[in-house]
C-alpha cells in the first residue's frame, strides 16, 4: 500500500478567526483546562507531523510564545479557512500540509495517518475528515489534508473573491474519510460550548 512519512507533511492550526461567536474575543487563546485552545491543538497535532505552523491574525506573540512558527493571513477581513489554507500553502515546504482548527482541542490522535492513508490509497488531492452522526456522514473541512501543489490553484480561487470551502475542493479530487468518534470532534464555538467542554472533559 501507498504511504506518506509523516515528515512530509506540515501540520497547520486555523486560529486566524474573527470569533464573532464568542463574543469577538481571540478564540485560541482562551483557556481551557489552563491551557489556551491553540495549545491543546499544536500539542495534539505536532507528533502526527513533521513541521507544525499556526495561522493567527491576532495577537501573534502569544501564539508566536507556543513555540511554532506563526502566520496571518493572506488575504484582507478574516476571509475564513480558505485564508488559513492559504497562508500555510505559502509557507508549506512539505509536499502535504494538513489543517485543523484551534477550537477542537480533542480531535483524533491518528488523525492524520489516517487521512494521509487514504489519500495514498486513492491517489486524492484533498481528504477531508467525516462524521458519522444520527444524520448520516457529516464533513469537518476544516480537518483537510492536502497536496502542497494545490497551492496555485487556491491563489487562483481566492482572487477570483471566492471564500466557500467546498466550492474549492470540488475542483480537485477530494476524498471523504469517515471517523465514528463524533464527540472527538466537538468544536468550542461559542462561550457556552467551550463550558460544555470543560465539563465533559473537566
Amino acid at each position: 500500500m501507498p504511504t506518506i512519512d509523516k515528515n512530509d507533511i506540515t501540520g497547520l492550526i486555523l486560529a486566524g478567526g474573527r470569533g464573532s461567536r464568542m463574543g469577538g474575543v481571540d478564540k485560541g487563546l482562551q483557556n481551557h483546562l489552563g491551557v489556551p485552545l491553540a495549545m491543546h491543538a499544536l500539542l495534539r497535532l505536532a507528533p502526527q507531523v513533521g513541521e507544525v505552523m499556526v495561522n493567527a491574525n491576532r495577537n501573534l506573540g502569544a501564539y508566536e510564545a507556543m513555540g511554532a512558527p506563526v502566520w496571518p493571513d493572506a488575504l484582507p477581513d478574516f476571509a475564513g479557512p480558505l485564508a488559513g489554507f492559504l497562508a500555510g500553502l505559502e509557507r508549506c515546504e512539505t509536499p502535504y500540509l494538513v489543517t485543523v482548527p484551534c477550537d477542537t482541542p480533542n480531535f483524533p490522535t491518528d488523525l492524520v495517518e489516517r487521512l494521509a492513508a487514504a489519500l495514498a490509497a486513492q491517489d486524492a488531492d484533498i481528504a477531508m475528515a467525516a462524521t458519522r452522526g444520527a444524520q448520516g456522514l457529516q464533513v469537518q473541512p476544516v480537518f483537510c489534508l492536502m497536496k502542497a501543489a494545490l497551492m496555485e490553484s487556491l491563489v487562483r480561487f481566492t482572487q477570483d473573491g471566492q471564500r466557500k470551502i467546498d466550492r474549492w475542493t470540488a475542483q480537485h479530487r477530494c476524498i471523504e474519510v469517515p471517523f465514528d468518534d463524533e464527540a472527538a470532534f466537538f468544536n468550542a464555538n461559542t462561550l457556552d460550548e467551550l463550558r460544555q467542554l470543560q465539563k465533559t472533559h473537566g
